[in-house]
């Protein structure tokens, strides 16, 4: 089994594999595709198309949490990937591509849970839920609460893992999303920000993960 990692930023790449030993890694191909969907969607795609024994494909890297529903330092495990900003904003809310007529998914249900039952056997702080891909990040506490009344279930939003599912989809590939909490949505402001306690997460999540043959 090989299984494809792509993430947006080399930080990311580096603290997922800093406890992968060789033997290991030999499992593992980690891209760097670049930030947001676009990006994400091309580089995921592209390495799929080389990579014909790929059985797996992963967005991982750090992400924002909704207070309340998780916090900085824990994990979240995509159950389900939601392009949240994809749509239209009209004066009585905004609407989803279905809401709006057009028969294109906006939206993707996480059905291989082989990544959700060997985190849920570790010892980290694990959180299961809707994560969002965003092309534009929250930074205000207005969007934050609109965001989370929009999506109950939302848990974390980061700009990637949308575009990774939809070309794994497209290659008929499993996919799955992880994403290490460093701070909480809404104002922006990286004071408050736990970006080592994130990348600390990731990787120990990565070392969980691979602990064992695919």
């Amino acid at each position: 089994m090989s299984v494809l990692v792509v993430t947006a930023v080399e930080a990311e790449r580096e603290a997922l594999m800093r406890d992968i030993d060789s033997a290991t890694a030999k499992q593992l191909e980690v891209i760097v595709a670049g930030v947001g969907p676009v990006s994400a969607a091309v580089g995921a795609a592209t390495a799929l198309a080389r990579r014909p024994d790929v059985t797996l494909v992963i967005s991982a890297g750090i992400a924002g949490g909704f207070a309340s529903r998780i916090a900085v330092g824990e994990i979240a495990v995509a159950d389900r990937i939601t392009f949240a900003d994809l749509g239209a904003r009209t004066d009585a809310g905004f609407l989803t591509l279905g809401e709006m007529g057009l028969r294109q998914d906006s939206s993707y249900a996480v059905t291989d849970l082989r990544v959700r039952e060997r985190l849920a056997a570790s010892s980290l702080r694990v959180v299961h839920g809707e994560v969002l891909t965003l092309a534009c990040m929250t930074g205000i506490d207005a969007d934050a609460e609109q965001l989370a009344s929009r999506h109950p279930h939302a848990i974390a939003e980061a700009m990637e893992g949308f575009g990774v599912a939809a070309a794994a989809d497209n290659a008929g590939v499993p996919f799955a999303e992880i994403r290490a909490i460093s701070n909480r949505i809404g104002t922006r402001d990286p004071s408050t920000w736990n970006m080592q306690g994130a990348f600390d997460a990731l990787r120990q999540a990565f070392a969980a993960l691979m602990k064992e043959p695919w």
